[in-house]
């Protein structure tokens, strides 16, 4: 049986006979069963099956997250990748975090580096009252910006040294906000599921279709893990001149 830990719920992906009998492992409170996750506000469909309340706190890499599994995501499988970038912001850049959700990318970035300004924006209304608590439950809100809508409709022109791109589904349709948000000599990190085939053809190639009036240098690609067989979450750094 493969389970996972956020705060102290269990997340599993099949029922399993007596659930109530997994409250007994340390630091559980609640068990519940993950479906599918839908949509740009990416909404989890969550079963309770055992034990009550789905919300919790969950720590990661010196940083705080509350949460509840039962409204908002939560990818273990992008630990990795968060510290990562926390790690290749330099000190005093602004930084637009298209998809912020709770604050998976900002909180890391703002506790480990020192960015002027980040500027995270987020369309559900429940993961922004998340991502305002956490940027309080971190003591950051003199760093970030929490901004609710559609990153089309309210990014920060000309703003950012680094732009977040870190949804997947359509994200390449939102390439040229990216674009219009980016700084001269600036740096996208662009996430996409894509078939292993073409991994990284299919997204650099989107990149530079969206880019083509500029200078596109490629700094990075990277496999973040397995998104369904046969097809990866994966993320393309970009230097957009």
């Amino acid at each position: 049986m493969k389970w996972k830990l956020i705060g102290d719920v269990m997340i599993l992906k099949k029922d399993v006979p007596q659930p109530e009998e997994l409250l007994s492992v340390q630091g559980v409170k609640t068990v519940v069963k993950l479906g599918s996750i839908n949509g740009l506000k990416r909404e989890p469909q969550i079963e309770v099956l055992a034990g009550q309340g789905t919300e919790t706190i969950h720590k990661e890499n010196k940083c705080f997250f509350k949460l509840d599994v039962a409204k908002v995501m939560w990818s273990k499988g992008n630990s990795t990748e968060r510290m990562r970038i926390a790690k290749l912001v330099e000190d005093e850049e602004v930084v637009v975090d298209m998809f912020a959700g709770i604050g998976y990318f900002s909180v890391p970035i703002a506790r480990h580096s020192k960015p002027s300004k980040i500027y995270s924006i987020e369309i559900n209304p429940v993961s922004y009252e998340y991502l305002c608590e956490n940027i309080k439950l971190n003591k950051v809100d003199g760093i970030i910006e929490p901004i609710l809508g559609n990153c089309r409709d309210v990014h920060p022109p000309k703003s950012a040294d680094r732009v977040l791109m870190g949804y997947i589904g359509d994200t390449h349709q939102y390439l040229d906000i990216a674009l219009e948000t980016l700084n001269e000599g600036g740096i996208i990190h662009y996430h996409e599921s894509a078939p292993e085939k073409i991994k990284f053809k299919r997204p650099i190639k989107r990149i530079k279709e969206a880019a083509r009036d500029f200078d596109v240098q490629i700094l990075n690609e990277r496999v973040i893990k397995k998104y369904s067989p046969g097809v990866c979450h994966v993320v393309i750094d970009a230097k957009i001149n």
